[in-house]
């Protein structure tokens, strides 16, 4: 272990910015420099810091801290009091100028524009990292990966991909092409096509896409499709659950099996509070239909096209609830010679 205590001055830094936060906290590939810095640090086997900022940025300055290290954050008055006990015997080296690791070497820069700059040598090393361990980047100019981002061997990432936040990508995976992941995992084998995911996990040979939109505290099963023009949030769903196309599933426990019809939607908002549905397996939910809950669908349920779900449904019962069919002979004909369109 290096016997070295980095300090930061946040305070110091004085250059104009776009929102007024210190050059150390703005974002590069959405990850703020300093987390970048004590990342470099502490793959370097420096494990001690303390940052020397104004209160209002202390909690995005811890925010940054490895777990492993020794951290600290405080004003210049606390530095001065306390750096000689926190320290405790070590080497203090005072860092005063923003900086960005780049390859192996700590460049400083001044400007939000010399930030841009390093930031697209850091997109190519990041690059460059990922292809050496075996996934195939496509197009690393039109992919932009956050440095915290796992990917596993034999994935493929297309053109116009945005991979954020603590995500794990799996083993020969798709993702892409334009593709937004953040903080995600996503099992081996899994398809993202033109979609954006959010805050969820997705298990094995899970397909979806092209244009869902999977928002946070989402579980998607094994082998399960979220297809075309679908979103879901705040939702479960167990093995080969399907959703194809057009379709709305939020606050809902899906059981394995589900087949979701085109149109279908959970009404889980009242205006007043959110409601939670919960559907059992291999239950079959036809075209146009509305789960109004709080409600129940047990095991091997059948939903009729058209119905609006109000009360519980027993397992392996027809659910079935719209007006019937009447057909008028000879109305349209009426109506086309009343408006002279015979």
């Amino acid at each position: 272990m290096d016997k070295k205590c980095i300090v930061i001055f946040l305070t110091d830094d004085i250059a104009q910015t776009y929102d007024g936060r210190p050059l150390m906290l703005q974002d590069a590939l959405f990850c703020p420099v300093l987390n970048w810095c004590m990342r470099a640090w502490t793959e370097k086997g420096i494990g001690r810091f303390f940052v020397v900022c104004d209160p209002e940025y202390h909690e995005a300055v811890t925010a940054c801290f490895p777990e492993e290290a020794a951290a600290a954050v405080g004003t210049l008055d606390t530095y001065q009091r306390d750096i000689e006990e926190y320290a405790r015997g070590c080497w203090i080296e005072e860092i005063h100028e923003a900086m960005l690791p780049v390859g192996s070497m700590m460049l400083s820069f001044h400007t939000v524009p010399e930030l841009a700059r390093l930031q697209q040598a850091v997109k190519e090393d990041i690059a460059a990292y990922h292809q050496n361990t075996g996934v195939n980047i496509l197009d690393p100019a039109t992919t932009y990966i956050d440095p915290r981002v796992t990917i596993g061997a034999g994935t493929v990432v297309l053109p116009g991909t945005i991979l954020r936040g603590s995500t794990v990508i799996g083993e020969n995976c798709e993702i892409g092409p334009n593709a937004v992941v953040r903080d995600c995992l996503v099992g081996d084998g899994s398809v993202v096509n033109a979609s954006q995911v959010y805050e969820s996990r997705l298990g094995r040979d899970v397909h979806v896409g092209p244009y869902a939109h999977i928002r946070p505290g989402c579980g998607v099963g094994d082998g399960c499709k979220v297809g075309a023009f679908v979103e879901i949030k705040n939702a479960v769903f167990g093995p080969g659950a399907k959703l194809s196309h057009l379709t709305y599933v939020g606050d809902a426990d899906v059981g394995g099996g589900v087949n979701f019809g085109c149109g279908t939607i959970t009404s889980n908002y009242d205006g007043f509070k959110k409601h939670r549905t919960v559907i059992g397996e291999n239950v079959f939910v036809g075209c146009n239909t509305n789960l109004v809950p709080p409600v129940t669908v047990g095991d091997g349920a059948y939903i009729a096209a058209g119905t609006t779900v109000t009360r519980d449904v027993e397992p392996d019962a027809l659910a079935i609830g719209r007006t019937r069919q009447e057909n008028k002979p000879g109305w349209a004909k009426k109506r086309r010679e009343m408006h002279g369109k015979n």
